[in-house]
């Protein structure tokens, strides 16, 4: 029996086949872009006990990241996680607490300083001293400051995290922020969401695990694999905005016919996000808008936590339909006179600028809604 298979009959006796965990491995490569070649490297890596050292701080938060790791199954991230990599310092998982915790810290430091994954959970209060979150007696900017200080790859996980979040709501009295913001001049990885897709992270880690490297970032330092897009380029609805049918109100025939939810204030056309695109445990629609509620924008600053959910945003950047009919199902274009396909580019350029004009009216609409409330 190889190392891999070795590795994997310890797995077996948790209830997990070698076949799941090559697909834990394979899902988090390719939640990062990477083909299904380098998860197989990466399961590799981590049967030969090559697994990437976690230490994972807790500030202002509501744990809602850990919990959705832990949440997730088919397979059971949160049984391998402890396979995949080595979580050395994790409050809400440790049994220990006090004085063995906080040595446990400092053992990790030590021990793998400078290779290290750093990940941090909630924002950190920067407002008298940041005197409003202390763990160990120690204020939590400090404890970033020291524990970042040391390590090889730094991930902010969830909005509070990534920029705030709740805690950064007005009026913020404790003076929340996120990580990015104390730690100047670091490469910050963030993965915004409240809560963030599990899978980005672990995808995120083993990829640095692995090869050495980090996702390309965008300006915000967001992998853009996850964030390059906003989610009403990808959503499952985009073909009932780009047909003008949306839902006037929770309940309505529209909404029980699963019609776009833009105009009962859906934030999709200006949040960067693959929730449409990466469920969330596994589960087929579960995201706010495959169960019938607008996106309300949690990974963006200044409009996750601040805008009204359901107030309308315009659409930045529209785009044509993402498909359109065939103009001639039954045949290919070839052999088809210039006339017809000179008109079938007429139709579709009249359906591309309606459809330009349909999002002007609605944002027009909704200005004028909001002046007169």
């Amino acid at each position: 029996m190889n190392d891999m298979g070795s590795e994997v009959l310890g797995l077996e006796t948790k209830g997990v086949s070698r076949r799941d965990f090559i697909k834990v491995c394979t899902t988090a490569a390719a939640a990062v872009g990477l083909p299904a070649w380098a998860g197989e490297k990466m399961a590799e890596n981590v049967a030969k006990g090559r697994k990437p050292s976690v230490i994972w701080l807790h500030f202002q938060e509501c744990t809602g990241c850990t919990e959705s790791l832990l949440r997730t199954s088919h397979p059971d991230v949160g049984a391998l996680i402890l396979d995949l990599v080595s979580v050395d310092y994790h409050e809400t998982l440790f049994a220990a607490a006090g004085r063995q915790i906080e040595e446990a810290l400092e053992k990790a430091l030590h021990e793998n300083e400078g290779k290290f994954v750093l990940v941090v959970e909630g924002a950190i209060p920067e407002k008298d001293g940041g005197i409003y979150c202390q763990v160990g007696g120690k204020k939590a900017i400090d404890t970033l400051n020291a524990v970042a200080a040391k390590a090889g790859a730094i991930i902010a996980i969830g909005s509070c995290a990534s920029w705030g979040g709740v805690p950064s709501a007005a009026p913020n009295p404790t003076g929340a922020t996120g990580a990015p913001q104390i730690l100047k001049g670091k490469t910050v990885v963030t993965l915004p969401g409240c809560p963030a897709n599990p899978y980005n992270l672990l995808g995120t880690v083993l990829q640095y695990a692995t090869f050495g490297t980090l996702p390309a970032l965008d300006d915000l330092g967001r992998p853009k694999f996850a964030y390059g897009r906003v989610i009403h380029e990808d959503c499952q609805r985009r073909p009932h905005f780009d047909a003008g049918r949306f839902a006037q109100a929770f309940g309505d025939e529209g909404h029980r016919n699963g019609y776009c939810l833009y105009k009962l204030g859906c934030k999709g056309p200006q949040t960067h996000a693959n929730c449409s695109l990466l469920d969330f445990c596994e589960v087929p629609g579960a995201w706010p808008v495959g169960i019938g509620h607008p996106c309300v924008g949690c990974t963006e600053q200044g409009v996750g936590f601040t805008v009204p959910i359901y107030t309308n945003l315009p659409v930045q950047n529209p785009t044509a339909p993402m498909a359109y009919p065939a103009i001639h199902p039954d045949h290919t274009v070839l052999g088809k006179s210039a006339l017809a396909v000179g008109v079938g580019s007429a139709v579709v350029g009249a359906i591309v600028g309606a459809g330009v004009v349909a999002t002007r009216k609605i944002s027009a609409d909704s200005e004028k809604t909001e002046g007169k409330e």
